[in-house]
């Protein structure tokens, strides 16, 4: 079993919409490089306001 990593250690980036940093998540461990935003709520108001 591979030894554990605290949440500080992981890779984080801000998130396009709210401008609030976020951390790696494994289920975006595949996809890291195209991941703007923090949740699924401001992935849907950049677009709102991309598109407006």
């Amino acid at each position: 079993m591979p030894p554990m990593r605290r949440k500080a250690d992981l890779p984080s980036k801000t998130c396009a919409a709210c401008a609030r940093p976020f951390a790696w998540r494994k289920k975006w461990a595949k996809v890291w490089d195209e991941v703007k935003y923090c949740s699924d709520r401001c992935r849907g108001e950049g677009k709102k306001s991309k598109s407006a």
